[in-house]
């Protein structure tokens, strides 16, 4: 008999927003696949939090730059699939996995750039094309974007046009995959105190300052901020938001 949970499949799952989301996902009564790149041990104590509150749970190895490894990736989410969740779909895509790049506009390198495209939209684009064929109509997909791609700061020229561009696939997304009944929408980040880009935003006291008196609620954003609404967004109550871009960041530069 199959499982009647719905499944997430949460992309940088172990640790960071990542983890609160799939911690999130699973206080809704969904079961949840998570991912990490290096960081085994942080994955599976997810794992066992998110069991412990009487969900299932998976971990699986992926590096979310590496296109070429995404059909190999699948195979271990089918096997997966079947074996932990007695199943052959899973429900919701959330494209959380990515990596900090802070550098100036003139002294962005190739490498870098190349590094960041990989992971921040090419990634997103395949990850997500691959996971259709596995995906339940009626599902959702959210693409994790960032305050960045509305307001600029400097130093980050590369990592927010990248989540500009998915901010319009995402809608793509939508109009294109309309026809199976999933929607696609974007969640949007402000500063988050969490070990993202090395602690940047937790541990820099007077950047963390900065943030406070530009957002109306007067502090940076906590992981909870975040997760709570990617799992709301995979509910019931969400079913008619649809390409949408919900900018999660307490009134950041109104």
């Amino acid at each position: 008999m199959s499982t009647t949970n719905k499944i997430a499949l949460v992309t940088g799952g172990s640790r960071g927003l990542g983890k609160d989301m799939a911690i999130n996902l699973a206080k809704k009564g969904i079961d949840v696949i998570l991912t990490y790149n290096s960081k085994k041990d942080e994955a599976l104590a997810v794992v066992a939090e998110i069991e412990k509150a009487g969900q299932k749970a998976a971990a699986l190895q992926l590096d979310a730059g590496d296109i070429k490894s995404f059909d190999a990736f699948y195979v271990q989410v089918k096997d997966v699939l079947s074996k932990t969740f007695n199943t052959e779909h899973f429900d919701f895509l959330i494209n959380n996995a990515g990596t900090a790049l802070y550098a100036p506009f003139a002294e962005t390198t190739e490498e870098q750039f190349d590094t960041a495209l990989n992971i921040h939209y090419k990634g997103v684009f395949f990850i997500t094309q691959k996971a259709l064929p596995l995906m339940n109509d009626g599902g959702r997909i959210i693409n994790v974007s960032s305050g960045l791609a509305r307001f600029s700061f400097p130093g980050s020229s590369a990592y927010a046009s990248m989540k500009g561009a998915v901010e319009v696939l995402t809608r793509y997304l939508a109009k294109e995959l309309g026809a199976r009944q999933i929607a696609a929408n974007v969640v949007a980040p402000g500063a988050i105190a969490t070990d993202f880009g090395g602690g940047h935003v937790r541990d820099n006291k007077e950047l963390s300052a900065q943030v406070a008196a530009i957002t109306a609620l007067g502090r940076v954003g906590l992981p909870d901020d975040i997760g709570s609404v990617v799992a709301f967004l995979c509910t019931e109550d969400a079913k008619w938001i649809n390409g949408q871009r919900i900018e999660v960041s307490g009134g950041t530069l109104l």
